[in-house]
């Protein structure tokens, strides 16, 4: 992470939905939908759905919406079957961009990716053109207004837990594990009332770019705005140092 700290624009991003509050269900609905499909209805035996019950109420999804969306992932043929697919692609300055999503219509999500790309001057590339400039990983976000833990007292249970980094960031803590490790330290901290601003797998840039280019900075939020607009986009990862 090297002092790059990203809480500024994870609060951006809350801010936006918490404005749009419905879309970000909307979302983490598909999610909990693909997780039961995969793991099962019960959260004690799916590691993947309990990751995905802690984001919803991280984002205060109510526990009867959680509940009502797992319902009607296991129930037979009630539920929509949704695909996940991977898109990469460049944007303007070199920027490298990995856009996940969860679709029930492919050619409806190929077709709006690579409009949103067009539109900013980027181009879709082919699978794992970019995604090498990442590495994967699940990373945990800690508000330091939200503990009064001291910082080494929590390293020692983020790493203890099974956690690979630990950072100190002027507003925040940012915490690195291995994607299979990431409930295991999720967990520790929970039980030790570490509110978590988020805790999820996530693509960390190897290298960051910047651009000086205004038109280029334009451009590339063009790019990020037309995909956060898209339903089908669950998450987009770019090595911009905003």
């Amino acid at each position: 992470m090297s002092g790059h700290s990203k809480f500024a624009n994870i609060k951006h991003k809350k801010e936006k939905n918490d404005a749009a509050k419905g879309k970000m269900f909307t979302l983490i609905g598909k999610e909990i939908a693909i997780a039961v499909k995969e793991g099962g209805p019960d959260p004690n035996n799916n590691s993947k759905l309990r990751d995905v019950i802690a984001k919803a109420k991280a984002n205060n999804m109510p526990n009867d919406t959680i509940e009502r969306g797992i319902k009607k992932a296991s129930g037979e043929g009630g539920s929509v079957n949704y695909e996940a697919i991977t898109y990469e692609g460049y944007g303007p300055g070199g920027t490298a961009i990995i856009v996940n999503t969860l679709t029930d219509n492919k050619n409806r999500t190929a077709a709006n990716v690579k409009y949103a790309f067009t539109k900013g001057g980027g181009n879709v590339g082919t699978p794992g053109c970019v995604s090498y400039m990442f590495d994967k990983k699940g990373q945990i976000i800690i508000d330091r207004e939200e503990t009064d833990m001291d910082a080494d007292e929590l390293m020692m249970i983020a790493l203890d837990a099974g956690a690979e980094d630990f950072s100190e960031e002027e507003d925040s803590f940012t915490i690195l594990t291995g994607p299979d490790d990431l409930t295991a330290v999720r967990e520790a901290l929970e039980e030790a009332n570490i509110p978590m601003l988020e805790a999820e797998v996530s693509m960390i840039p190897q290298t960051y770019v910047d651009l000086a280019n205004e038109d280029d900075i334009n451009q590339l939020n063009r790019i990020l705005d037309l995909l956060d607009e898209d339903d089908d986009v669950q998450e987009v990862f770019h090595n911009w140092n905003e």
